[in-house]
């Protein structure tokens, strides 16, 4: 679970640094995602092996979840959950349910869409028809004229924020690393809030500038 974390982790540093070019140039965001979209070791190396990090991580995280309850069959006669754990490491599982609604989504709105126009459609040029412009900003710039889906992305952030902020020191903690933890703790913290923030500026940029 902590390993698939921390993997997910970095990838999400990732996907953020090429989204957030979007903000600034419209041919760089272009070149950056045609580079992502057609490099045979993204799509065919990286591309699986990310999905199937993903399905790990919440598929331990319900199984886990499940192995808890299991471990105590009888409840206790009084609990106060918030006396020795945060209210985000009591309910990952509520976070998680969720960001993966949210991943639905996204995945719907991205994923299915480049799947569908190189794979079945098999135009993997990038062009917009008719045109010599790669496509990839115009579709994700029209993807945010929607006002229930920027809000969607939005919530969906927020809950990614506070996922992280137990999730990103709990990964380290996992693994056994026990050095550094107060540095952790506050790299995880700046990292929890600051991605997940810089998401939602990508969002409402793209709304407020259609």
């Amino acid at each position: 679970m902590a390993l698939s974390a921390l993997f997910l982790i970095i990838f999400l540093l990732l996907h953020f640094s090429v989204n957030f070019i979007s903000i600034f140039s419209e041919d760089a965001f272009n070149e950056a995602s045609h580079f992502m979209g057609t490099n045979p070791l993204v799509q065919f190396l990286m591309q699986p092996i990310l999905i199937l990090g993903v399905v790990f991580h919440f598929v331990m995280g319900f199984v886990l979840e499940a192995k808890n309850k299991a471990s105590r069959p009888v409840k206790y006669s009084k609990y106060n959950g918030g006396a020795s754990a945060s209210w985000m490491s009591r309910n990952m599982l509520v976070s998680g349910a969720v960001i993966l609604a949210f991943l639905g989504l996204h995945f719907y709105d991205f994923w299915v869409h480049e799947m569908t126009v190189k794979y079945v459609e098999g135009d993997m040029s990038g062009v917009i028809p008719g045109t010599e412009h790669l496509r990839y900003y115009e579709e994700m710039h029209a993807k945010f004229a929607d006002l229930w889906r920027v809000i969607f992305y939005c919530v969906g952030f927020a809950l990614l924020s506070l996922h992280l902020l137990h999730g990103f020191q709990s990964a380290f903690q996992s693994i056994g690393v026990r050095k550094f933890r107060n540095a952790i703790v506050k790299l995880g913290n700046i990292y929890a809030i600051v991605i997940p923030l810089g998401f939602i500026f990508i969002a409402l940029f793209h709304f407020i500038t259609q």
